[in-house]
């Protein structure tokens, strides 16, 4: 008797319909957020607690301040990092990963822990190619 395929799920499913690979799917923004370099680095970043813009943009190195706000800005409107400002002079604004955005960090620290792993096979191919 054959075994019937359990139909994938999730992202690769999603790629296989061409629906990833369609310029109107919602979902390619999404992942352009949470997997832009900015964007992992404050989502694992985050994964330790809350902290402050100027301690992100301590961590994030080489990020300018405007492009961390706007990474931020986005992450927030996606539900996965949470703003919290202060009334206080001066001003005091905190973010943190929301259930969601912890979901979404562990699987980004996942590859950025594989690709730390791995970079020295992957500069060793580089230099076979080159």
């Amino acid at each position: 008797m054959k075994e019937v395929e359990k139909p994938a799920s999730g992202l690769t499913a999603a790629l296989r319909r061409g629906e990833l690979t369609s310029v109107d799917c919602p979902s390619r923004e999404v992942f352009k957020h949470v997997t832009s370099l900015w964007g992992v680095l404050c989502l694992i970043a985050l994964r330790d607690g809350t902290l402050r813009f100027s301690e992100l943009r301590r961590k994030a190195t080489g990020v300018s301040e405007r492009m961390l706000a706007l990474t931020l800005q986005r992450l927030e409107e996606d539900g996965f990092v949470r703003r919290t400002a202060y009334p206080v002079i001066p001003p005091r604004v905190e973010y943190d990963l929301t259930p969601s955005g912890e979901q979404v960090a562990a699987h980004v620290a996942m590859l950025a822990d594989w690709i730390e792993e791995n970079t020295g096979d992957v500069m060793q191919q580089r230099q076979a190619r080159g």
